[in-house]
């Protein structure tokens, strides 16, 4: 009897002892699968002159911080999360449609998704927006300053979003949000329907609601292996016949591994639906992006026409502008 308790004891351990093991294997392999990151950039520059283009960010005079960036990310096989949080004159900017108000509000995009499938995603919570060629996080634009359609156009949205990969080439994104910028709940009851159809690395993007509609197409031409064109082209329509339009083109070659530079000529037009004569600009900015591992340097130069005097200070208007920033932007 005790020979057979002791058998019987010991198959329960190597019973107990496999089944450990088995799970321990299963949740090294789910760990194995999952991925927690931290990364982010920070970026400062100096501005040689007081008077600055109408866009956002990177608008102060002399040596300036532009912001940190900081984001956590989780990254499992089914599900995740992202928490962008910014901190700095250039990160208030981009949150300034918080209820917050402002600093005090430093949530640049916060999310969860889940993977229903390979090729579908359901996201919920606040993302930046998918219109337009540039971001808010400098290290993804190759020029510093932003042009007129990025600085008008919506900066984030808040609300479901599902993303289908039809195929290799071929997608389509579907949202239902809050009103364009109001990141952390409704003020009032309006809501916004968003889609993207993408298209072997061309995007038509569509954003409505409230009396708003804005298509946009942004996209771009690898014309050879140092040679990208990129291109984004928008308009809007308000009640009336408010709005604005605009198009740009962004060539940029590179010259090595290290050194690149880049162009970008942007045409606006706004119209505030009256009688009067819209207010058009245009815009010319030639960046050099210099890289050494993680830094990146960023001399440019940049003229703004206006068909009216806006530019300056109110003692003295002007109907051009040239400005010239140096940035420096470190990615980890």
């Amino acid at each position: 009897m005790k020979i057979f308790k002791t058998t019987i004891l010991t198959l329960a351990l190597l019973a107990t002892i496999s089944t450990y093991a088995q799970e321990a294997e299963e949740t090294t392999e789910e760990s194995e699968k999952s991925t927690f990151s931290v990364s982010g950039s920070i970026d400062t520059y100096y501005r040689s002159n007081r008077e600055a283009p109408g866009t956002s960010f990177a608008n102060l005079p002399g040596f300036a911080l532009g912001m940190a960036n900081i984001i956590l990310s989780y990254e499992g096989e089914k599900h995740g999360f992202v928490a962008d949080f910014v901190y700095g004159p250039r990160g208030e900017d981009a949150v300034f449609g918080s209820q917050g108000n402002g600093s005090s509000s430093i949530i640049n995009q916060m999310y969860a998704y889940y993977n229903l499938s390979d090729k579908f995603t359901l996201t919920l919570g606040n993302f930046n927006t998918f219109l337009g060629y540039e971001v808010i996080a400098p290290a993804a634009n190759f020029n510093y300053s932003t042009s007129y359609m990025f600085s008008t156009g919506p900066f984030s949205h808040t609300g479901l979003k599902a993303d289908i990969a039809i195929s290799d080439d071929i997608s389509l994104m579907a949202a239902i949000m809050n009103k364009t910028d109001e990141t952390e709940s409704a003020e009032a009851d309006e809501t916004y329907f968003g889609l993207q159809l993408g298209l072997y690395g061309q995007y038509i993007n569509l954003l409505s609601g409230d009396n708003y509609t804005q298509f946009d197409y942004t996209g771009g031409l690898n014309l050879s292996e140092k040679f990208f064109l990129g291109i984004n082209a928008t308009t809007t329509s308000l009640e009336g016949d408010a709005g604005f339009s605009g198009v740009a083109l962004y060539p940029q070659l590179a010259l090595s591994d290290s050194f690149s530079v880049g162009l970008r000529g942007e045409l606006f037009s706004v119209s505030d639906g009256t009688d009067t004569d819209d207010l058009d600009t245009n815009a010319f900015t030639i960046t050099g992006s210099f890289s050494s591992g993680n830094l990146i340097i960023k001399p440019e130069f940049r003229i703004d026409t206006a068909s009216s005097e806006i530019f300056g200070d109110t003692a003295k208007l002007d109907d051009n502008i040239s400005s010239f920033v140096l940035a420096a932007i470190y990615s980890f």
